[in-house]
């Protein structure tokens, strides 16, 4: 378990369900912003293959103000993106590639709706 004094020395990372509810998850650096969210049980993230980048259960959206901030897709995520996800948009990441830098305290991550 964090303590308050322990998240607010992390970097934050905001997770945004499609029905609005929000969380907020204390990150290390060098960790997959997947990773923090399996640990903090953000609801959305599944994580099947575990950071591999060959299930896509952890896609998420960045949030359009950060998505310049975050570096682009590889072209193995990006392929994945495009055969395993559902409901992508131009924002659509998979957040297992996603490494945490001091540098995205704030970051937003939008989850896509559950499938059906």
């Amino acid at each position: 378990m964090i303590d308050a004094d322990e998240f607010e020395t992390m970097t934050r990372i905001l997770f945004i369900q499609p029905d609005g509810r929000e969380q907020f998850v204390g990150a290390s650096a060098g960790q997959s912003v997947m990773q923090a969210a399996i640990g903090a049980l953000v609801p959305g993230i599944v994580a099947d293959c575990g950071g591999a980048c060959t299930c896509a259960t952890c896609h998420g959206y960045v949030e359009e103000a950060w998505v310049d901030r975050v570096p682009p897709p590889s072209a193995d995520e990006a392929e994945m993106i495009d055969a395993g996800c559902l409901d992508v948009l131009p924002t659509s990441r998979l957040t297992c590639q996603i490494k945490v830098t001091d540098e995205l305290d704030g970051l937003v991550i939008r989850l896509p709706p559950a499938p059906p």
